[in-house]
């Protein structure tokens, strides 16, 4: 397990694990099966390795049932009962909770470290590369394949309010991206993961 610098051990895991799986014939991604156990322990598992000692799990559909199926001890489970209107709900419900439970407490979260449930594809070293990126209540951050941005995405404690009031629809955090894409600071990924998401059935075989 990588073991989190002083700076380091600031950074929040924040996964969004809300999805209803729509394309997968309504089957909550949170819930598909992966090595034998729901597919969101392997993504809180990934967190935690990568270096983040505390996670926030954003539920939605089936929250119940994840909460009843799923091992996650220890988690800050936070509830989006807008989970339907996209992922932008979801990043902004875990990004609130985050700050109302951190507000100016020393020593507490100064960055979170966004991940989705749907790509185990994405495993703890690409997490403690992004999370190593934390330099202070600015930083920017985001995992690329081959030079192309993905997750896990990196966001200092200043920005939280800007990327929540800005996350709308499916886009999550895009748009401020996208009008920040000169500050963020690319970490290199694509030797160590790979970034694909489970969808359809298709992409069902992927799981192990």
């Amino acid at each position: 397990m990588t073991q989190p610098t002083t700076d380091a051990a600031r950074v929040t895991g924040v996964l969004l694990a809300a999805g209803g799986g729509r394309r997968l014939g309504g089957r909550p991604k949170a819930l598909l099966a992966h090595r034998g156990r729901p597919l969101v322990e392997n993504a809180v598992r990934v967190l935690r390795e990568g270096g983040c000692a505390t996670v926030y799990v954003v539920l939605g559909a089936a929250a119940e049932e994840v909460r009843a199926r799923a091992d996650l001890a220890g988690c800050v489970l936070v509830d989006n009962p807008e989970w339907e209107r996209g992922m932008g709900s979801s990043l902004r419900a875990g990004l609130e909770a985050l700050a109302a439970s951190e507000p100016g407490v020393r020593g507490g979260a100064r960055a979170a470290l966004v991940s989705l449930v749907d790509q185990p594809g994405i495993g703890a070293e690409a997490v403690a590369r992004v999370l190593a990126a934390h330099r202070s209540d600015d930083s920017l951050a985001a995992a690329s394949y081959g030079g192309k941005r993905g997750h896990p995405v990196l966001f200092g404690a200043g920005r939280w309010a800007d990327i929540a009031a800005s996350a709308t629809g499916d886009r999550g955090a895009r748009a401020y991206l996208t009008a920040h894409e000169e500050e963020i600071a690319l970490v290199e990924c694509g030797d160590v993961a790979e970034p694909y998401d489970i969808d359809t059935e298709a992409d069902l075989g992927r799981l192990q």
